[in-house]
């Protein structure tokens, strides 16, 4: 297989890559992540995986560049990566005791070759009380994930009831079909 790149800054995505025994280098994206007005929500991390993977091809030539994109959108608003800890306190009361959606987009460019996706899990999060959310903020200070959580933390283990979908979507990369996608569109396995 042909060398991977990461186009990406994203602990968890590294993390998630490694686990999947992928050998792979990171180079991140420098792109505006920044959306055309009037766009659905549930496709803007495709969009955004796309702009990435495309500044990263124009640095790299015959590598498989793999880029994502994640959003939490409830009642199809998109909920960002919290500004400060009350934005973060804010987002979370908004997601206590109610389902919401993360949206992963990826897009594995190699050449012009390029096949982009996206998958959704439905998130269930039991109602929080105030002390759990200022517990968890103060002492996980999510201030750089989507949606003010991540599902491995504790907030996830205490706080989310069920989903419905692929729980390392959750995390930020849908890794069983990235991988399912490298072998069947980039290597001749």
């Amino acid at each position: 297989m042909h060398k991977i790149i990461l186009a990406s800054q994203s602990p968890r995505r590294k993390q998630l890559m490694e686990l999947a025994e992928l050998q792979f280098d990171i180079i991140i994206a420098d792109v505006d992540e920044t959306n055309p007005p009037g766009m659905q929500g549930d496709l803007v991390p495709e969009y955004l995986a796309k702009k990435k993977a495309a500044a990263i091809e124009e640095q790299v030539h015959d590598a498989i560049i793999v880029a994502a994109d994640t959003v939490v959108l409830l009642d199809h608003e998109i909920l960002g990566k919290p500004k400060d800890e009350a934005d973060a306190i804010n987002i979370l009361t908004k997601l206590s005791g109610r389902k919401h959606e993360v949206v992963t987009g990826v897009c594995m460019q190699q050449g012009q070759k390029q096949i982009s996706f996206s998958t959704v899990t439905e998130v269930y999060f039991r109602p929080l009380t105030s002390e759990q959310i200022k517990h968890y903020v103060s002492n996980y200070k999510p201030y750089d994930k989507a949606g003010a959580y991540a599902i491995q933390e504790w907030i996830g283990m205490i706080g989310i009831e069920k989903i419905n979908g692929d729980y390392y979507n959750v995390m930020g990369l849908p890794i069983g079909e990235v991988v399912k996608v490298l072998k069947r569109e980039f290597t001749n396995q």
